[in-house]
């Protein structure tokens, strides 16, 4: 396993620039400015990962907000950091943070064009269990369920 510094993200502007970076390479099809950003960072748990004081990735936690528990774990790594378990440290911690919130179930949502993104969900336990484009939008998303 490799050292990552992890930084929540806050109201400082380059955290919130580089979580916006990483987010919008990985899924170009929702791609946020600072202010959406800030929004987000407002309701959800928001990292970025740090090799070397190099940036490799992100995480979404979306906290339970319903009466079934359910969290939505999201950790992105950006192409050229990918197969170095990176994706499964932000993966670990996200599980962990979404757990000491509260969840009961963990669910997480993939760009259908990321296929790596995807199959790291599968190999991890999480099943599909919806698949939709948003109105006025071509871009096929995946919603799924750790199982």
């Amino acid at each position: 396993m490799t050292d990552l510094r992890i930084e929540r993200v806050d109201a400082t502007e380059s955290l919130l620039e580089d979580w916006r970076h990483v987010h919008n390479v990985i899924v170009p099809p929702a791609a946020m400015d600072l202010d959406e950003v800030r929004e987000r960072a407002g309701r959800n748990h928001l990292e970025v990962a740090y090799r070397d004081d190099v940036l490799v990735g992100c995480t979404t936690v979306r906290p339970p907000t319903d009466d079934t528990a359910t969290a939505t774990v999201i950790a992105r790594v950006l192409p050229g950091h990918r197969h170095q378990g990176l994706g499964e440290q932000l993966y670990v911690r996200g599980l962990a943070q979404a757990r000491e919130l509260g969840a009961r179930r963990i669910e997480t949502v993939v760009l259908a064009a990321n296929t790596e993104g995807l199959r790291f969900a599968e190999r991890h336990g999480f099943v599909e269990f919806d698949r939709y484009t948003l109105p006025g939008e071509s871009a096929l998303w995946i919603d799924l369920r750790l199982a």
